[in-house]
């Protein structure tokens, strides 16, 4: 069972040939089998069987949600009433929500059933999942050597991938969503700016954080995505724009579909391996019935130095509430200002630090027009860049990463290299488009492979229908088929 898609398990609960009781005792054995994984902070094993056994009632008496009685985890940084939530963080290791987000919430109204809080990249500070603080997280598709899985919704991404869930939800301020959907063979897809409601989720970058559901198929990501989208009073950036029934676009024609490929993403270093697939999947469009076309996004190169002006100027004022006074971590301190100054030397962790104090640096007298004015410049550019595009085209058609899924030990020693493997994916979030990663292959050390569309404001449909089709063409060998090599 646990190698069943979301849409076959709501088929099989609904037909009652399992239960949901049933197939959560598979998935918390599959957590405690597979605990090296270390994917999870926080397991629910007694609140998910009980909202199981519930779900089967409601199932029996016909009142079943769109998603009841499925087992899914949540990321670390989604309050959830009464479940501690860390955001991967020393900071709020004993922090427990008074109150639900409005994306948790939607999918409890819907049925669904919470096996636990996954591991994240401290404060979605990261591209690896090495930055939490408790632990880095091992990527199923590891051989000889344990893979990364991407970050900062690594936990999410590992979970989905080793089957110790359906789904999983992750946040997206830079690509992380996307780039640990293609680290693990997933599909991740980002919401536009606003679609779904922000309330509730531990802030990084106001401006650039959006939820979204990492799945096993692109079915998934879109019966997912109804679900949590939709306008929220309590998020004051959430969109009144109505919300399609994203799932009746699996499998729709690609008859005259315009899908554009970015000369300016084929940047200096990019492995051949990434080019042949990124060829390989223009192709496979082409044969689905779309028409491709070469096209630039010019100031798309200035996306990566924006976003890391951008997204730690705004991380500094969010994370100053965490001062040690009123919830979270405290150290103890004889003053004010060291009870300050202690808390927060030894509740983040370096990375958090680094950004916090790039950030501060960027916003300071004489800084703020140099750095963080010209980045809201650039940030207008590239969306200008787009909006030119796609009057000419629907759908762009790009690379995830620059790179597979690197090894523990492997990773870049430098900050800004590491920044690198966000290239191509924080293009979407400093113009606040949708963009969705589908797997497309295995390199040559079988690590998955992923591409990415990117579409117009609002028009997820687009991603759903193009990256059906790029999945059925790819037929992507999944973790059900090489599991035994792997465990």
């Amino acid at each position: 069972m646990y190698n069943l898609s979301l849409y076959d398990i709501r088929k099989g609960l609904l037909s009652r040939k399992f239960s949901s009781v049933e197939l959560t005792k598979l998935f918390l054995d599959r957590i405690e089998k597979f605990d090296g994984l270390n994917a999870f902070i926080t397991v629910c094993a007694d609140n998910a069987l009980e909202s199981a056994a519930q779900s089967d009632k409601k199932i029996a008496d016909g009142s079943a949600g769109e998603l009841e009685g499925i087992p899914l985890a949540i990321k670390d940084l989604f309050l959830t009433k009464g479940i501690r939530t860390t955001a991967g963080s020393k900071m709020l290791e004993n922090f427990i929500p008074p109150y639900e987000s409005t994306v948790s919430r939607k999918l409890l109204e819907a049925g669904a059933v919470f096996l636990g809080k996954t591991n994240m990249d401290e404060f979605a500070m990261g591209s690896s999942n090495l930055t939490s603080y408790y632990g880095g997280v091992v990527n199923p598709w590891s051989r000889d050597k344990k893979l990364v899985p991407g970050g900062s919704s690594g936990g999410s991404a590992a979970a989905v991938a080793g089957r110790l869930c359906v789904a999983a939800t992750g946040s997206d301020t830079g690509g992380s969503v996307r780039q640990p959907a293609a680290f693990t063979g997933t599909v991740g897809l980002k919401p536009t700016y606003g679609r779904c409601s922000r309330y509730g989720m531990v802030a990084f970058a106001s401006s650039l954080d959006q939820a979204g559901p990492i799945t096993q198929t692109v079915r998934d990501a879109a019966i997912f995505l109804r679900v949590i989208s939709g306008y929220d009073e309590n998020d004051s950036t959430s969109s009144r724009e109505s919300v399609p029934d994203f799932e009746s676009f699996v499998g729709k024609s690609l008859k005259g579909l315009k899908i554009g490929i970015p000369k300016e993403y084929r940047i200096d270093g990019m492995s051949d391996e990434i080019l042949k697939f990124w060829e390989i999947g223009a192709a496979m469009l082409r044969e689905a019935g779309a028409e491709t076309m070469d096209i630039s996004l010019p100031y798309s190169k200035y996306a990566l130095p924006s976003y890391y002006i951008i997204a730690p100027a705004e991380a500094s004022s969010n994370l100053a509430r965490y001062d040690g006074v009123r919830y979270g971590f405290r150290a103890k301190g004889v003053s004010l200002n060291e009870t300050y100054e202690n808390t927060r030397a030894e509740g983040f962790g370096d990375e958090v630090k680094r950004r916090i104090l790039v950030g501060t640096y960027v916003l300071s007298a004489g800084y703020y027009d140099a750095y963080y004015m010209r980045a809201l410049k650039i940030r207008k550019l590239i969306r200008q860049d787009f909006q030119s595009a796609f009057e000419k085209v629907d759908v762009v058609l790009t690379p995830t990463t620059p790179n597979s899924a690197f090894a523990f030990g492997e990773e870049p020693k430098d900050p800004v290299t590491m920044y690198l493997n966000d290239i191509f994916t924080v293009t979407a979030n400093i113009a606040g488009l949708p963009g969705i990663s589908i797997p497309i292959g295995l390199d040559e050390q079988m690590r998955p492979l992923g591409l990415q569309l990117i579409a117009p404001y609002f028009k997820e449909e687009l991603l759903i229908q193009a990256g059906s089709a790029l999945e059925k063409s790819a037929n992507f060998p999944t973790l059900k088929e090489i599991y035994h090599e792997l465990h």
